[in-house]
């Protein structure tokens, strides 16, 4: 599954190990112990991470002490992932060993003298927090990438996404430290801050305001470092030209968005980012947003403060599709989870963050960061509004959501069938001319016209009225 989202040309190796009841009932310390020194044997890799599971915290088994006899045995590091998985998500986990995994190689750099702590000649950076399967942040880190080459800027590491652990003890070259995503990379950012007095910048770089203002604070941490730089007219060469939402955001198709009723839930920095983009970009009205990243309330009410009618913060989906019901949207920007309640209420959803569906991997590039970002994400937007607006069509043309499909009569057993009002040779001829697959839609929806004027016969004038009248009444 891992080969094909990031698709990778090469499968991932996975390996199954079954523990079945017998090995449970006398504990599974051997068990483990014996398929990481297996492993070891087999792959030879760099690091080996045990993590915890329900079955593990039920049995009360103690796995440092199965890390610290593997790794007397096998060539590999051995570390545990010390998360407790009932009181943290899975984004709070992954943040957490991520910085697991870097002190643990620092220290051991610093004990063999291996760090690398001569800063490069010119402004560099390192990356962090863009992982495999994240939310499009394969296409995030290329777009990011093109950023940086532009600021003139070197990429130091990109971990975890890229990153070998031997990059780990070149960490401190940088200098500074960027963090895409709240979610994954804080707390390593924190630990460099402590440890080598590395600054770093959390603003993502999405929505063309957020991107100015993450450049500027870029341009603020370079000249602290006493390295000149002005990159105000690099912002407004690419807010003018290679991002069209600015554009965009001043055409009338998006005037015609004006006022639309909006909600926004996610994690905290997509959601955050989008009701920004929302409200300040594109003057779209955002009823509530939330996340159900509950230990960073604060942050994400302070983001949205003055944005927004209501903030929500939840974990459980069931008050987020009830608030959904109540408030009636126009669009919904949320996850996948908010596409699904969108799809029973027949409210379009355009997804934003994690949790996801294969189809938010996509073969085509769509970043949600950068200035092609920016385009993507307007186009997000102003098409969730917009799909549903064809509707006049489908009713026209009985769309693709018609539950009654038969096979369609020819012309005269058809007027035969309904025998309600003649049609002239004119009209009838007209008639023939319409598609053979929404004909009897037309003719139906003519003769309905033609009965509720009291026509006596269908002419070729009445039917063009009848035409101008459908259209009418969804313009």
């Amino acid at each position: 599954m891992k080969s094909m989202l990031e698709r990778e040309r090469e499968f991932t190796p996975v390996t199954t190990s079954v523990v079945d009841r017998h090995v449970l009932a006398r504990g599974s310390q051997e068990k483990v112990i014996e398929n990481i020194i297996r492993k070891d044997l087999e792959e030879e890799p760099d690091l080996i991470i045990l993590t915890p599971t329900c079955t593990s915290s039920i049995l009360q088994e103690d796995l440092e002490n199965f890390v610290n006899r593997a790794s007397s045995t096998s060539k590999s590091d051995v570390i545990l992932a010390d998360v407790n998985h009932y009181r943290i998500n899975e984004l709070q986990a992954s943040d957490r060993t991520l910085e697991q995994i870097i002190v643990f190689y620092i220290e051991k750099a610093k004990k063999y003298n291996l760090l690398q702590r001569s800063r490069t000649a010119c402004p560099s950076i390192n990356i962090i927090g863009p992982s495999c399967l994240g939310f499009h942040n394969q296409h995030d880190l290329t777009e990011l990438k093109k950023l940086f080459e532009k600021l003139q800027i070197t990429i130091n590491v990109v971990i975890p996404y890229e990153a070998s652990v031997h990059d780990i003890q070149k960490l401190p070259q940088a200098w500074f430290n960027i963090v895409p995503y709240r979610e994954v990379g804080l707390l390593t950012a924190e630990y460099l801050k402590r440890e080598f007095n590395m600054p770093y910048i959390d603003i993502a770089p999405i929505g063309t305001l957020g991107l100015a203002k993450f450049i500027r604070k870029i341009e603020q941490v370079l000249k602290t470092q006493n390295y000149p730089c002005s990159y105000e007219e690099l912002i407004i060469l690419e807010t003018k030209f290679q991002s069209q939402s600015s554009w965009f955001s001043r055409s009338i198709d998006c005037q015609n968005l004006t006022g639309k009723k909006a909600i926004v839930f996610g994690d905290s920095t997509h959601s955050a980012a989008i009701t920004k983009i929302l409200s300040q970009e594109m003057g779209i009205h955002v009823a509530w947003a939330g996340t159900y990243c509950k230990y960073d309330e604060e942050w994400f009410k302070n983001e949205v403060k003055g944005l927004c009618d209501n903030v929500l913060i939840t974990e459980d989906y069931n008050v987020v599709a009830n608030l959904i019901t109540k408030a009636e949207p126009g669009a919904i920007f949320g996850t996948q989870m908010e596409r699904h309640i969108g799809k029973r209420l027949n409210i379009p959803c355009g997804v934003i963050s994690s949790p996801v569906h294969i189809q938010n991997f996509p073969l085509s590039y769509k970043p949600f960061i950068g200035y092609e970002g920016t385009n993507q994400i307007s186009d997000l937007i102003y098409n969730s509004f917009t799909l549903g607006m064809e509707d006049h069509l489908l009713e026209l043309f009985g769309g693709h959501d018609t539950k009654k499909i038969g096979l369609f009569k020819p012309l005269k057993e058809t007027r035969q069938e309904t025998g309600k009002i003649p049609w002239n040779k004119e009209a009838e001829e007209e008639l023939k001319k319409v598609p053979g697959f929404v004909r009897s839609k037309i003719k139906r929806n003519t003769e309905k016209f033609a009965l509720n004027k009291n026509s006596s016969e269908i002419t070729l004038e009445l039917m063009y009225e009848a035409k101008e009248s459908m259209v009418n009444r969804y313009t």
